[in-house]
């Protein structure tokens, strides 16, 4: 009984990060939706206003040309060590087509961020969408 329950339960989560079909979307197009939360403080610092228009400029845009929204916010998390951090935070949506290619892409821009601004992590939390336009 555990064992089918937990079939049953890993299907499920897995049915969850796969993109919508006609089916389920008929007024609209089956896509992905990737949020990724970027915190700003880093070693010595923070990422400054122009440091992110700047990344969004040359990591961001020339992967999704089609767009991408983003706005500021305020977060808190543990870090690995287990301190409480609390930081001013950027948030990025990112809706495209469920392919190999947009997988690279938000990877990337994940990776690039961690690297620049000396991040330990950057949240994604990706999602099945049914976009219209």
């Amino acid at each position: 009984m555990i064992r089918a329950l937990a079939l049953v339960g890993a299907a499920f989560l897995l049915g969850a990060c796969a993109a919508p079909d006609a089916a389920v979307c008929p007024a609209g197009e089956p896509r992905i939706s990737d949020t990724l939360y970027l915190g700003t403080a880093k070693p010595g610092g923070t990422v400054t206003r122009e440091d992110w228009d700047r990344f969004l400029r040359e990591t961001v845009a020339p992967r999704f040309p089609e767009g991408f929204t983003q706005w500021n916010a305020a977060g808190q998390w543990r870090s690995a060590d287990g301190a409480i951090v609390r930081e001013a935070s950027h948030v990025l949506v990112l809706v495209h087509p469920a392919d190999p290619q947009a997988e690279a892409n938000v990877r990337a821009i994940a990776a690039e961020y961690k690297a620049r601004f000396r991040q330990e992590a950057v949240l994604r939390v990706r999602s099945a969408a049914c976009a219209s336009f």
